[in-house]
């Protein structure tokens, strides 16, 4: 997925706002679901949601106005429960940005641990 950088995504120096790549990433995420046929609205209106267990994240380079970044994303691991997912960000010249690694874990309404649906984990795998 590629994002544009614009104003509002700077801090005061200039460079993006460190947060703000948490958002590039959960875009991210959601097209991979979208691409491989998962709604994530669906999974979530049927009671079956995803939230972020865990969130690693390595600072290699800054990015700033105007730079088009590329974000890939890849689902590492799929278990019962938790997927492992995989980003990288890199800049139009191909530096990279950052590195990342989420942990997701598929919950029910009340944000109890459930098994992620077969249907996704294929379509996942």
């Amino acid at each position: 997925m590629k994002v544009r950088i614009y104003y509002h995504d700077t801090d005061c120096g200039g460079v993006v706002y460190y947060a703000n790549y948490l958002k590039y990433m959960e875009q991210a995420r959601t097209e991979y679901f979208e691409q491989r046929g998962i709604s994530i609205k669906e999974l979530s209106d049927s009671g079956t949601l995803f939230v972020v267990a865990r969130q690693e994240i390595d600072y290699k380079s800054p990015a700033v106005y105007g730079d088009i970044l590329e974000i890939s994303t890849k689902f590492s691991r799929v278990a019962v429960v938790k997927i492992e997912v995989e980003h990288e960000v890199k800049s139009q010249e191909g530096k990279i940005i950052c590195l990342a690694k989420t942990i997701m874990v598929c919950v029910d309404k009340s944000i109890k641990p459930k098994a992620i649906p077969e249907e996704v984990k294929v379509k996942l795998e």
